[in-house]
């Protein structure tokens, strides 16, 4: 958890929109020094690619080729490679503001949740880079999560420069959170990418709502809630934080049958069973 002090609260209004809609987008989570700071130790992991050895860093669009262009590379809990990216003010404040709309929703799902208590999921960053930024397809959180478990969880996503329609802001459908998760597939049908899509004719995107914010501001929405981001078309980089956080998680009595997560053959997956083999290996000597 978060050892900063939250500075911010969101109203009953907005935690109203949150419940009803699926998503929020606030205007400050954090302060102008702290978005400088963290995007100066940002740009630092990606130019040295941290956590590629251990299949934490990899293009999400792409089949993460060694010798390709990443175009939508990101990097899983970048608070492993850089301690600045920890305790900070955008943690606190999004983990606090996380409580107050998960508490909003928490009578809709009383059956799954176990305590009031917040639990810090994970941080990825995931970068657009400029002129060749790839779009993150329209999809759902859960998809990628567990299909044996209950979640009660949000993602918490913080611009590092503006978030425009032209350099890929993020955009959701509304009203999408209170239904299950739909089936997916692997951008491009293609089992090498790591990038999930949601099965065609499962959402009418005539009804999305964009979402530009500036820098340091966020949007908030619901494991379930579809959501897109467009690709890059701007000069600068479109750079992203996101913290993923929720209630604890409980186990279902029947799994769900996530199929396309068995279909997954992707480069890091390899690369992250390389390095658990190299670690139990390093212990047993």
């Amino acid at each position: 958890m978060a050892e900063a002090e939250p500075k911010i609260r969101v109203t009953e209004e907005q935690i109203e929109f949150f419940c009803r809609e699926g998503f929020l987008a606030i205007e400050r989570i954090t302060s102008d020094a702290e978005v400088e700071r963290l995007r100066a130790t940002y740009d630092e992991l990606f130019a040295r690619r941290a956590g590629r050895e251990e299949g934490r860093q990899y293009d999400l669009a792409g089949t993460d080729e060694e010798d390709s262009v990443a175009t939508l590379p990101q990097i899983l809990e970048p608070r492993q490679y850089a301690a600045q990216l920890r305790d900070t003010l955008y943690e606190a404040n999004g983990l606090a503001i996380a409580g107050q709309l998960l508490e909003g929703l928490a009578e809709t799902l009383q059956d799954r949740v176990l305590s009031s208590e917040i639990v810090d999921f994970g941080l990825h960053a995931i970068l657009k880079p400029a002129g060749i930024g790839s779009e993150t397809p329209w999809h759902q959180d859960e998809a990628y999560w567990d299909p044996a478990k209950y979640f009660h969880g949000l993602s918490v996503w913080m611009p590092l420069q503006e978030a425009t329609e032209e350099n890929g802001c993020m955009c959701f459908i509304p009203g999408t959170h209170t239904g299950e998760v739909l089936s997916h597939h692997h951008a491009g049908d293609d089992p090498r990418i790591e990038a999930l899509v949601v099965d065609d004719g499962h959402i009418d995107i005539s009804k999305a709502v964009a979402c530009p914010i500036p820098a340091g501001g966020a949007t908030f929405h619901f494991c379930r809630t579809f959501h897109y981001t467009g690709p890059n078309r701007s000069v600068v980089p479109r750079r992203a934080l996101a913290l993923t956080c929720g209630l604890p998680q409980s186990t279902r009595e029947v799994p769900r049958d996530f199929y396309w997560q068995g279909e997954k053959r992707t480069n890091a997956g390899k690369r992250r069973e390389e390095a658990a083999r190299r670690l139990t290996e390093s212990e047993k000597s």
